[in-house]
């Protein structure tokens, strides 16, 4: 069973019914008990750092997710679910992530041409160590939308990076974590074997 961490994000309804459509029980819940017993634990959402963070801690999950990430279960942070997993973010000062990885969110530069919030198809620069991206080679593509890109403070744990404007680290991957900043259940038959392949892990 996969259990989806409810905290009211928006977009988690995709995400289950994408995991649902590959065959898996999945779960949208905020139960303590069925997130610690999940076989993996999906951390989604669309919104903004501050409030998504309260939200967690409103709800007491942010505890949870750390004793997740202790007990070694395959844990993925998808979209705002990848920032939260780090320290900070430019979208909240002051407000700390789950801290869970090294390496700040910042907010994507202006430049001739780029739009913000970046929305649409981006190629990934796959590092070819991520298992996320098992059976993939190329520049697949993804889909994107966000105001905020992640730099992590260790190339080691990046996967899968991408260019709009700066080098956005699109995808990390340490231990049991797991995260991409895109939306594979966006990303038609890319983004769906990418979540097959964190089904299979």
């Amino acid at each position: 069973m996969i259990a989806i961490i409810d905290y009211d994000a928006g977009n988690i309804k995709s995400v289950e019914k994408a995991l649902q459509f590959l065959g898996q029980q999945a779960v949208i819940t905020r139960d303590r008990d069925v997130i610690l017993h999940a076989d993996k634990v999906v951390l989604p959402g669309v919104g903004a750092f501050g409030n998504a963070m309260e939200k967690l801690r409103g709800y007491g999950l942010e505890e949870v997710i750390r004793r997740v990430a202790e007990k070694g279960t395959p844990f993925l942070g998808i979209c705002l679910g990848l920032q939260l997993l780090f320290e900070r973010s430019d979208e909240a000062p002051g407000v700390k992530g789950l801290g869970l990885l090294k390496g700040e969110v910042l907010r994507i530069p202006e430049g001739d041409g780029l739009k913000i919030p970046h929305m649409g198809w981006n190629s990934l620069k796959l590092s070819g160590k991520g298992r996320l991206f098992s059976d993939m080679d190329g520049e697949p593509y993804v889909y994107f939308v966000h105001s905020y890109y992640l730099k992590a403070d260790s190339e080691d744990i990046v996967t899968a990076s991408t260019e709009y404007g700066v080098t956005i680290h699109a995808s990390v991957e340490k231990g049991n974590l797991f995260a991409c900043q895109f939306h594979p259940e966006k990303s038609g038959d890319t983004g769906m074997q990418i979540l097959k392949n964190f089904v299979e892990i």
